[in-house]
């Protein structure tokens, strides 16, 4: 009698112990947001869990022009995180300049010397695309002397905030327009410079100007999810 008991409650515990693991399970397979870290743990955001991840390596070389076998390029990747989400059903890099999707774009740099002397809001505001009129105009400027035509056209600033954080690291947030095509992007970058002056972390997000409209609210959530993390000492 006193076995039967005893494996009774060895096997309630069993279930019960089953019973929490696979609540989890289904928990975590019914998550909302997925969370994401960069490399060293500093920077912090989430995004629907119906965004689909993708290898951002391409938009990294795309985005500076080094070759990806070069010196640059492998010192890049040492200095550099970045990840990419795609809502769209079929998930692509080039999506970053548009689809009918939203696109997540998410960057971190270690800055060189040289670049901490020069670091500014303005730096922060073009880290991706050409947000200024200094920037929009050298853009223009190049691809006209290369005889290509610009892929960006007709730029339109919506919002520009500058963000002053507690600990002494500071930001901006930009939203502004695109024509690319036959269709106007909307873009909305967060930056922050961190407290040593040493990082500078990006957040992009993109979709057409119409999506955009729709699914405001969705994406500032995303947005504002965008935190710099204080790290011990």
């Amino acid at each position: 009698m006193k076995k039967t008991r005893a494996w009774m409650k060895a096997a309630v515990s069993t279930a019960t112990v089953t019973a929490v693991l696979t609540a989890g399970v289904a928990a975590c397979g019914q998550a909302e947001y997925t969370y994401v870290r960069d490399r060293e743990g500093t920077t912090y955001f989430k995004v629907p869990s119906s965004f689909s991840k993708i290898d951002s390596t391409k938009i990294d070389l795309l985005l500076s022009g080094d070759h990806p076998e070069s010196e640059t390029a492998k010192l890049r990747k040492q200095l550099v995180w970045s990840t990419a989400f795609d809502q769209a059903p079929e998930p692509a890099v080039d999506h970053l300049l548009g689809s009918q999707d939203p696109f997540v774009y998410s960057t971190v740099h270690r800055l060189t010397e040289p670049q901490r002397n020069v670091v500014s809001l303005n730096t922060m505001r073009d880290f991706i695309l050409p947000v200024t009129e200094e920037m929009r105009q050298a853009y223009t400027q190049r691809l006209m002397e290369a005889g290509q035509q610009p892929t960006l056209a007709r730029f339109e600033l919506l919002t520009d905030q500058p963000i002053v954080l507690s600990d002494g690291a500071r930001g901006v947030r930009v939203r502004f327009n695109y024509l690319i095509g036959d269709t106007v992007q909307t873009f909305d970058q967060t930056a922050y410079l961190d407290r040593t002056g040493g990082t500078v972390s990006v957040l992009l997000i993109r979709c057409t100007a119409a999506c955009f409209s729709k699914r405001v609210a969705e994406f500032d959530n995303i947005a504002e999810s965008f935190k710099l993390l204080k790290m011990p000492g």
